[in-house]
């Protein structure tokens, strides 16, 4: 059972005032007729052309001012916010009591009446009749005021600890409108790429989430069980061994936009489960895959924002084509100083990066110290957007080898205020090849680890029918969301990310 605060109880108190006076709290109909913005729109339409409007409005209470004999109030809803006046000469004195002693704010309510602009100019609605449409019975998080000039106070809440803004995301999408606006860009985002990718010929599919064996990125998966298959089954990591099967297909260029699932830490830019758009094209490189990508951002940003630069933490982003090409192993060397080439051994890298005063991991591979020099020297210094190319072939067991470089792949990720965006390859078509990449990362990696790729038979034997040469791209929608929205936590742009269990007092 809940245990109810004195403020709940009082409002609980007002929910059964309510009912034993005819009138349900939750009632199973509601009547509008027009939202916040077209009520407004309406009303200047018909002020221009000297005719009234009616209107039926609905929305959460978020003000309230009495005035002897009126009372003024703001709904909003999903559209905006307007101001109701009840007034005694239009509801009598028994209802405008009963809706100044009995309504709360954030109480959803529905309001009839005509319109028409008060004196300080402000549309509004004179009400002419009135009913709860759901009795808040908890009080929104705790309000800061805002006086409007006409003498009207606005609260705003002043939920600001961003674990509580996150852990009740209902709440904070209720009182803040600028967290509504992070989640309309978001959707926005979403529809802008699915156009341009469609309109270049791009076929949208779904792929299993649930898999018998995780592959495409370097991840720990999630493990569940399927009692009738008796089957160990995972939460896909990624797209791509599924929607390459599909060139094998004939399906020459394909995208998804959808949830993975990495058992992996959290941080300011990983959630467990995080949305990802994937897309293959056949007889495409890493090369044309860059051009594609950065026209593809660009026309998103114009799309969303109407423009390509934006500010992020305070850096100006210039999305404008082209970006910056830089190889790997020139970023490395003019960041820290070691050039790759060098140091062909994990042995040989480890050492360098020791005289440094840095302690990387003893037992990793050279691939791994190379992403380690990454992460520590180059990867704070790409603010503006940037691709990096040509990557160590031990930890890109999916892509191609460069002609006469068996060490390195034509692989690019992009990066953008500092930390990666997308990822990139031109793939892998060899299953001979790719059968041999699969053996070496069970060899060289622990079982635990998550670099480890295990070996998909079904992918080699999808591979030995014929697989076009091709380009194959992923990005995090939540981290493009985070640059369009100036937000510096992946937790601000997910509605429900995961979190620690909440603690309890008493627990």
């Amino acid at each position: 059972m809940a245990e109810y605060t004195s403020l709940e109880k009082i409002r609980l108190e007002k929910l059964e005032q309510l009912r034993a006076l005819g009138m349900e709290p939750y009632p199973t109909r509601a009547q509008r007729t027009h939202t916040s913005r077209e009520a407004i729109e309406a009303y200047e339409k018909a002020e221009r052309e000297g005719t009234t409007v009616e209107a039926t409005l609905t929305g959460r209470l978020r003000s309230m001012r009495t005035m002897g004999k009126l009372t003024f109030a703001h709904i909003e809803d999903g559209e905006g916010r307007i101001q109701l006046l009840l007034r005694v000469n239009e509801l009598g004195a028994e209802r405008l009591e009963l809706f100044n002693r009995l309504f709360d704010l954030g109480d959803f309510i529905q309001a009839s009446g005509v319109l028409f602009r008060t004196r300080t100019g402000e549309i509004t609605l004179q009400v002419h009749d009135f009913r709860m449409l759901a009795k808040a019975i908890t009080p929104l998080p705790a309000a800061k005021d805002e006086t409007l000039p006409d003498g009207t106070v606005i609260h705003h809440a002043a939920i600001e600890d961003p674990e509580l803004r996150a852990r009740q995301r209902y709440a904070d999408l209720a009182v803040n409108p600028e967290t509504r606006q992070v989640f309309r860009t978001r959707a926005a985002i979403v529809r802008a790429l699915r156009e341009f990718l469609d309109d270049h010929g791009f076929l949208e599919v779904e792929t299993p989430i649930l898999q018998p064996i995780y592959g495409g990125a370097a991840a720990r998966p999630f493990v569940t069980y399927h009692n009738e298959l008796k089957q160990n089954l995972y939460l896909r990591i990624s797209f791509e061994l599924y929607l390459k099967r599909l060139l094998v297909g004939n399906l020459e260029k394909v995208y998804e936009i959808g949830r993975d699932f990495r058992n992996e830490g959290i941080s300011f830019k990983h959630n467990p489960e995080f949305t990802q758009l994937e897309f293959y094209w056949a007889y495409a490189d890493y090369l044309q895959v860059m051009e594609f990508t950065e026209q593809m951002i660009a026309y998103v940003a114009q799309k969303v924002l109407g423009r390509l630069k934006i500010t992020y933490q305070g850096h100006e982003i210039d999305f404008t084509p082209p970006w910056r090409r830089l190889e790997l192993r020139q970023g490395l060397l003019e960041t820290s100083g070691i050039d790759i080439a060098e140091h062909p051994t994990a042995e040989s890298l480890y050492q360098a990066l020791v005289r440094l005063g840095r302690q990387p991991d003893p037992k990793a591979s050279r691939g791994k110290l190379i992403d380690f020099m990454l992460s520590e020297f180059l990867e704070p210094t790409l603010i503006q957007p940037t691709f990096l190319y040509d990557y160590p072939r031990d930890i890109s067991p999916l892509a191609k080898s460069k002609p006469g470089d068996p060490l390195t792949v034509e692989r690019f990720e992009g990066y953008v205020a500092g930390f990666e965006l997308c990822n990139a390859f031109t793939e892998l078509n060899d299953p001979l090849d790719q059968e041999q990449r699969f053996l070496e990362m069970g060899r060289t990696y622990d079982a635990d680890d998550a670099e480890r790729h295990p070996m998909d038979e079904d992918y080699l034997r999808a591979m030995r029918y014929g697989m076009p040469p091709n380009g194959g791209f992923g990005m995090g929608i939540d981290r493009l969301t985070m640059l369009f929205t100036d937000r510096h936590n992946i937790r601000e742009v997910i509605l429900f990310p995961h979190l620690r269990p909440e603690e309890r007092e008493g627990a």
